[in-house]
């Protein structure tokens, strides 16, 4: 893991995602990062490419997978938690 991510709100996630997506694992963290992706790499992360395509709706739908009844909030969880970290991110690289 970047070692930028450890302090940062959301990095442990992130991280896991960036990890993830290297290996080509198809896990939450992974798809919340490609959906962060073009953000990230602006804010100066290496995220390896190619991300999932449709990651919304792939992250939305495993969500849902697991417990339909809190699919929305989880999701908007998740989101919420990418955003802190690519605003930190960006804060941190001024």
């Amino acid at each position: 893991m970047d070692p930028r991510l450890v302090p940062l709100p959301g990095g442990d996630l992130v991280g896991t995602g960036i990890d993830d997506l290297a290996r080509g694992v198809e896990s939450i963290a992974a798809l919340l990062v490609s959906i962060g992706a073009e953000r990230l790499r602006h804010a100066g992360l290496t995220v390896p490419g190619p991300v999932f395509p449709s990651p919304e709706r792939r992250l939305y739908d495993r969500l849902a997978g697991e417990d339909s009844d809190s699919a929305h909030s989880r999701y908007n969880a998740l989101i919420r938690r990418l955003v802190s970290c690519e605003r930190a991110l960006e804060c941190a690289s001024r």
